[in-house]
């Protein structure tokens, strides 16, 4: 038996095939090559065509099928794992109605705080866990506001994994992880937030229908499955945003457990059993896979915008002559520090854990006569290191002091250079593993599906790689003393 997972990027689309006895991929593969773009029609806005990811999702699916690895036909279950936060809008007949304001997008923060402040701060923390900021709720109010003819045709809202979803089944469902992700849920009701619905005017006639992360989300049309070579009628059961996705993937489900990923975004996600909130929402708060009216388990999210996209810029800015090994090997010929050179990596839209400030990428100390494209390459990792050295703080702040870190062996962390500075400039150690997205995915719906007893079922043939000590806290502790004194001032200035 074979179960199919999905990862829906921002970048890519990623497919893994994972044998559920073994609990091994078979294949994995990505569409397209090249990384997807990002609409921007204005500085802060970013947009994609969900029609473009259903169109990648299909290639992708195919192109794992071309290796001819395994038979189709032995797949029993899809799980969809996707980038976090996006609006999808459709009308009745499901057709899309706008581009996804996806999850980078900073156009509905002054929305989202003015609902934070009416709703009555005290109470929006102990019931959404989040200022209503600039999530799917307050961009599903832009578009209320800005474009009343579109928002008038909506039948059914949704969260990117909602929507492939739909094109593969033709039903639209949800769950309360999505929910919370978009600031629609009430965790103290148990309900979806009237205080939110209200102060925005939203019917609750635009949510799909609720059901637990691990269910049946539909089945496979039989238009779909001729398409896609795939038996007609099996099930989606399984759909959770990248982050929670990517905690399930590295067996990260209960209470102290911590996972990251460096991709296109960076991200600390610890678990917690209470219902725990940042009072000033710069970490966030949201249902994990195996949340319950019984049993909390919250996922709590840093997210840094700015983390491999400062490394695609940087390699594209330098002429794009260098592969990303090439530029991890030029990296690593220099010592700590970039010789002075330092970069602030916040140039991908308004920074959760900044306070929603857009303080935008800094390069700080040039020096023409010295800096070459190596010196680039280390200051970018580095700065993102300390990125996250800054936002693991604030979880301290707030209760969450990890003992060790997993992540995945991929993106940033195949770099040496980033990883030993992650682990210095946070003074955690980082085990590695070999999984990614579309590989959780996969799990994900083997639990749903019921192959699994238990989430932990999945993962009793889960074996890290290797584990990343700190070894040199010391001189990547002075190192981020400099990056914070440059960030907060130019925090300020932004003020």
């Amino acid at each position: 038996m074979l179960l199919l997972g999905i990862d829906i990027g921002t970048s890519s689309i990623k497919v893994a095939i994972v044998d559920a006895s073994t609990q091994q991929a078979i294949a994995t593969v990505q569409y397209p090559e090249n990384e997807t773009g990002i609409k921007s029609l204005q500085t802060g806005w970013a947009e994609q065509d969900p029609n473009t990811w259903w169109e990648h999702t299909q290639q992708a699916i195919l192109k794992a099928h071309a290796l001819k690895l395994y038979n189709p036909a032995d797949i029993i279950s899809i799980g969809i794992a996707y980038q976090m936060h996006g609006l999808v809008c459709v009308d009745k007949n499901q057709q899309v109605l706008r581009d996804s304001i996806i999850w980078c997008d900073s156009r509905a923060v002054e929305l989202g705080n003015a609902a934070f402040s009416s709703i009555g701060q005290a109470k929006a923390l102990q019931h959404l866990l989040n200022s209503p900021g600039n999530f799917t709720a307050a961009k599903l109010a832009w578009v209320k506001e800005f474009e009343p003819a579109i928002y008038d045709k909506i039948d059914k809202i949704m969260l990117p994994g909602d929507f492939i979803a739909m094109k593969l089944t033709g039903e639209i469902t949800t769950s309360v992880s999505s929910l919370s992700e978009g600031i629609f849920w009430d965790f103290k009701q148990q309900e979806l937030s009237k205080d939110v619905f209200d102060y925005f005017g939203f019917s609750e006639a635009l949510i799909p229908t609720i059901r637990e992360v691990f269910s049946n989300h539909g089945a496979v049309t039989g238009e779909v499955a001729t398409t896609l070579q795939l038996r007609p009628g099996i099930s989606v059961s399984y759909k959770a945003g990248d982050q929670p996705n990517n905690a399930l993937s590295l067996n990260v489900l209960d209470p102290g457990e911590v996972a990251a990923t460096a991709g296109t975004s960076g991200v600390i996600y610890g678990v917690s059993d209470e219902l725990t909130f940042d009072p000033l929402s710069r970490i966030n708060s949201f249902a994990h896979v195996n949340f319950s009216r019984d049993q909390n388990r919250i996922g709590v999210l840093l997210c840094i915008n700015g983390t491999g996209i400062l490394n695609k810029w940087v390699k594209e800015m330098t002429g794009g002559s260098f592969s990303y090994a090439e530029m991890n090997k030029a990296a690593a010929g220099l010592a700590p520090g970039s010789e002075g050179l330092q970069i602030l990596p916040f140039g991908n839209g308004a920074e959760r854990m900044l306070e929603n400030r857009l303080v935008q990428a800094h390069f700080h100390n040039i020096d023409f006569n010295k800096h070459k494209s190596a010196h680039l390459f280390r200051a970018a990792q580095e700065g993102i290191a300390f990125a996250f050295r800054y936002g693991l703080d604030i979880m301290r702040e707030n209760g969450m002091n990890p003992s060790i870190i997993r992540a995945g062996k991929a993106n940033m962390f195949l770099s040496d250079v980033f990883t030993e500075s992650f682990v210095n400039a946070t003074g955690v150690p980082v085990e590695l593993h070999n999984s990614d997205g579309s590989v959780g995915a996969a799990k994900g719906a083997g639990i749903g599906v019921g192959h699994y007893a238990t989430a932990k079922d999945a993962f009793v043939h889960a074996k890290p790689l290797e584990t990343i000590e700190p070894t040199k806290q010391d001189r990547y502790n002075e190192l981020y003393a400099q990056w914070k004194g440059l960030l907060l001032q130019n925090m300020r200035a932004e003020q």
